[in-house]
């Protein structure tokens, strides 16, 4: 009997990090499905909804590899904290701006920008952070644990954001989703961070680290694997999760509840994926389990069957087993990854990862969401996820034969 990998657990500096993230990840999700919410209900545009993600995204293009230079010289637990209270921060300006009437679509747009930029800088720290809170040779279970973690609140946070909204009303949900944060802030006062283990490189300059990050992702071959299929999954499948609001509301007629029931529905299934994984053998370094690869193919080809869904509870169903593919495959690409990586090129590394998935989903969700209003929201899913598994299949084809 396999059992889950959950030995990170037994460090109480990483239960204090797990136990303060969960609340400010939860007050995440229930600021995702209410600004989705907002932006469908301002405009009824699935470009818009789309806009909206892509602006949530995009910065992460752009900035994530600058911070990820920036965590690799700092004390990243400093950091963190400082971009936490920037989260927190626009989190109640979301509230004052809905509660004054302010929120229009060029200050939502505003406000997600400044969101965004936060997230660009939370990626390479959170993903630096984590594993310093433990010995190296719990890493792995440290990237499992994290995401379970992720994923439980991915599934309560959208149930309970579209419950409030339904009950006390959009101002009190944003209220409280700024609250949430606060555990957060508490429990990284008292992480104790180990020491970081450098390499005998030097960095040299700013822009001479980075380039020594993108060098090491060229010529690590599993990591530029990671790279490329991580990348059309974010793309097409996480895209297709960004814009759920049109189809919850636009295609089915569910409401705000019905948006939180379907977000719950991803969330569950994401969980699954990352007990799954969780409970799947030790990876082996050097190599992307053939597992994950075989199971991305399938998730591209359930966007497919999620645009042809014909009534609403298989729609939840192909919606969450989009989910639980995203996160196996997650999980497994970002173990590979960290596991090739020494502490002092983490935030470098890991930052072009976050490019990635953040790139992909924002490019995703925006294209999907233009595509939707020009042929239909359905159409566009179904021959997105066609397309891309035969173009995914056809790269892996190419590259086993090379070798």
């Amino acid at each position: 009997m396999t059992v889950v990998n959950l030995a990170a657990l037994k460090s109480a500096n990483f239960r204090t990090y797990v136990s303060g993230s969960i609340f400010g990840l939860l007050a995440i999700w229930m600021q995702r499905v209410t600004v989705g919410w907002i932006a469908w209900d301002l405009t009824g545009s699935s470009s818009f909804v789309g806009l909206i993600a892509f602006v949530q995204f995009a910065p992460a293009i752009v900035l994530s590899p600058l911070f990820g230079v920036w965590v690799d010289r700092v004390d990243v637990k400093r950091a963190t904290f400082l971009i936490q209270l920037v989260n927190f921060g626009v989190m109640f300006a979301f509230y004052i701006f809905f509660a004054v009437g302010w929120l229009a679509p060029v200050t939502m747009i505003a406000l997600t920008l400044i969101s965004g930029i936060a997230l660009a800088a939370n990626h390479p720290m959170r993903m630096s952070l984590a594993p310093r809170l433990v010995r190296r040779e719990l890493v792995g279970s440290v990237v499992a644990i994290v995401a379970i973690n992720f994923n439980v609140a991915r599934t309560l946070g959208p149930a309970i954001g579209g419950v409030m909204i339904g009950t006390i009303g959009v101002a009190a949900t944003l209220l409280v989703q700024a609250l949430l944060f606060l555990p957060f802030l508490v429990a990284l006062l008292r992480l104790e961070v180990r020491p970081r283990r450098d390499t005998a490189t030097d960095p040299g300059s700013f822009f001479e680290a980075l380039r020594q990050g993108l060098a090491h992702v060229w010529r690590t071959p599993v990591i530029w694997r990671a790279m490329v299929i991580g990348g059309a999954l974010a793309t097409i499948a996480r895209g297709a999760l960004e814009i759920l609001p049109p189809l919850a509301d636009g295609v089915f007629q569910r409401g705000p509840e019905g948006l939180g029931v379907l977000l719950t529905a991803t969330g569950m299934g994401a969980v699954v994926g990352g007990f799954f994984k969780a409970a799947l053998p030790p990876q082996a370094p050097g190599r992307i389990p053939n597992i994950t690869i075989s199971a991305i193919v399938v998730g591209l080809l359930m966007v497919s069957a999620l645009g042809a869904a014909p009534g609403w509870m298989l729609a939840l169903t192909v919606a969450a087993a989009i989910a639980f593919v995203t996160t196996l495959s997650a999980i497994s690409m970002q173990t590979a990854i960290q596991m090739e990586l020494e502490d002092d090129m983490r935030g470098r590394v890991m930052s072009l990862w976050a490019v990635v998935v953040a790139g992909g989903s924002a490019i995703g969700a925006w294209a999907l969401g233009v595509l939707a209003d020009l042929i239909g929201f359905q159409e566009t899913l179904f021959w997105a996820g066609i397309l891309s598994a035969a173009g995914l299949t056809l790269y892996l084809v190419i590259s086993r034969r090379r070798g």
